[in-house]
């Protein structure tokens, strides 16, 4: 990786930028060792306090880890998604500089049973779209979307290629969101999300159970199924004095 050309931005900056480069690009993957002040100082021609800084605003962000005596590593980081808004995940993998693909298991019409009727607020047995996806960041599976709708609010659902488009893009764009319900348990893997996810029977998660409208209309009933030990939800909240 070449050092970038000298800009009018502060050095500290500099420096900080190629290494948030270096990492989205994985020239400095997760767990990986970054070079030494020394060398980076000589690299932009600066001081090592102003790589110093530079490693010190990173590291206190959580971006990388120093160990006195060895040397400064990038952190190996959660997936992240916020806990109080609706994202694509694919955009959530891609500003974490990675790669996204899905495997669509299927996506079908069904009859709704007794919860999925209460969760939609259908009658049981009244037909529904019922879509089974895996979302994968790079090789490795982050979630099991297990996604109920109303076919009268997304008519055309059945007919989207979600290995291209995720569910969520698509329904803001068919009936935009407007309202949203969360609830957030720590679950263990039943069999099929053992298989999906590549999990043991042992290992925790994080199952988001989310209801979405788009106006009056309760379009969506969606079960997101998270391996805990590589995820995180986070929610910021602004307190008004």
């Amino acid at each position: 990786m070449s050092t970038p050309k000298p800009a009018s931005k502060p050095h500290y900056l500099r420096i900080r930028d190629f290494i948030l480069d270096g990492i989205k690009s994985r020239s400095f993957a997760p767990g990986a060792k970054i070079p030494p002040e020394v060398e980076l100082a000589k690299q932009f021609g600066v001081s090592r306090m102003t790589v110093n800084k530079a490693i010190r605003d990173l590291a206190e962000a959580g971006v990388l880890l120093r160990y006195a005596g060895d040397g400064t590593y990038v952190a190996e980081r959660k997936a992240e998604s916020p806990l109080l808004d609706v994202n694509n995940i694919a955009e959530e993998i891609a500003s974490r500089g990675h790669a996204y693909r899905a495997e669509v298991h299927f996506v079908r019409e069904e009859a709704a049973s007794e919860e999925v009727a209460l969760r939609l607020a259908l009658g049981v047995g009244m037909p529904v779209f019922h879509s089974l996806i895996v979302h994968f960041e790079d090789d490795t599976p982050i979630q099991l979307e297990d996604r109920y709708i109303n076919p009268q609010w997304a008519p055309d659902y059945l007919a989207q290629q979600f290995q291209r488009e995720t569910p969520n893009a698509y329904l803001m764009r068919a009936c935009p969101l407007t309202d949203v319900e969360h609830t957030v348990e720590a679950v263990l893997p039943d069999a099929q999300a053992q298989s999906l996810l590549g999990l043991q029977a042992s290992e925790p998660c994080l199952r988001v159970l989310r209801r979405t409208w788009s106006g009056k209309h309760l379009v969506s009933f969606a079960r997101l199924l998270h391996p805990g030990a590589g995820y995180k939800l986070r929610s910021q909240t602004r307190v008004r004095k």
